[in-house]
């Protein structure tokens, strides 16, 4: 399914990250989220590919996708 993300416990300690790099998609989505452009990325890292970038982003839309966030009530 997602054939650009390897995930293994000597490859910077489990974290999901594109085949072949030691990039992990929580830096893709970091970067993302700090208003970084697939064209930003691929410039800085010029070894990663347009789909390695869209990989790990829909890998991180499909691992949250059915994330419920439940609210406990602090005691008294």
């Amino acid at each position: 399914m997602f054939e650009r993300i390897v995930c293994g416990l000597g490859l910077l300690g489990g974290k999901p990250c594109i085949h072949g790099t030691r990039i992990s998609v929580e830096f893709i989505l970091e970067l993302v989220a700090s208003g970084a452009s697939r064209e930003d990325i691929l410039r800085a890292y010029p070894f990663l590919s347009v789909e390695d970038v869209e990989d790990a982003i829909r890998y991180a839309a499909h691992i949250l996708k059915n994330d419920v966030v439940i609210a406990a009530e602090a005691g008294p």
